[in-house]
């Protein structure tokens, strides 16, 4: 069946070219024109994926998103964002976006990064069918409930952080180098500074390595990172 695309997007000339674009690569295609009508449509139907612009009259598209993450957290949603709204980028992002395509952009990327999304969603499929739930020494993650655990404390991380910690878990013991890590969960190829990677390494470390005694998160110098079970 062809997969099943939002957009959500307030210039109606530039949600029907990508309609016909869109539709010329045999997706199918809907469009609603603020981000209230387009919320109402994400949460009353199922999609494949949600092409959702950040600028959009009566609600957001940060608004937008962080509502329909609560419903939603496994539909592939990305930001359509101004060059310069970096901001809008790192909130986006903290709050469940899979991507971003920055404006005016190429019809080809904006393809690539569908695709890259796709890819990415059926390997986490893939791995939540072949386990429940994740472990290393005295951390769990649940993949069905998003619970994670450590000495018996809940953890409470964001969209991005999580899909971090599943690769990490996933790939426990091994070496991983930042382009591998920026392939994996931001889901393409990453042009541009791979200090992403270690910003959001930062941020998981404060969560499920600070407070505790014992370190599970490894810094690899000119390598990579690893989770590593405790000798």
């Amino acid at each position: 069946m062809n997969k099943r695309i939002l957009i959500i997007e307030d210039e109606e000339k530039i949600a029907r070219v990508l309609q016909l674009e869109l539709n010329y690569e045999g997706y199918r295609t809907e469009s609603a024109f603020n981000g209230k009508t387009g919320l109402e449509r994400a949460e009353s139907e199922e999609w494949d994926l949600i092409l959702l612009d950040v600028m959009l009259p009566e609600l957001n598209g940060i608004e937008v998103l962080r509502r329909y993450r609560k419903k939603n957290i496994s539909t592939p949603v990305i930001l359509l964002t101004a060059r310069d709204a970096v901001p809008d980028k790192v909130n986006g992002l903290d709050h469940g976006a899979n991507d971003y395509v920055t404006k005016p952009f190429e019809i080809e990327e904006l393809l690539a990064r569908i695709r890259a999304c796709f890819r990415t969603s059926v390997q986490k499929g893939q791995a939540e069918g072949n386990a429940d739930e994740l472990t290393i020494h005295d951390l769990k993650l649940n993949l069905g409930t998003r619970d994670i655990l450590r000495q018996g404390k809940r953890i409470e991380l964001t969209s991005r952080e999580f899909d971090l910690l599943v690769y990490l878990l996933h790939n426990k013991n091994q070496v991983l180098s930042r382009d591998q890590i920026l392939s994996q969960v931001w889901g393409y190829d990453f042009v541009g500074d791979t200090n992403v990677v270690d910003v959001y390494i930062r941020y998981l470390r404060k969560k499920i390595d600070y407070p505790f005694d014992m370190q599970l998160i490894h810094t690899y110098r000119g390598v990579g990172y690893s989770l590593k079970e405790p000798l």
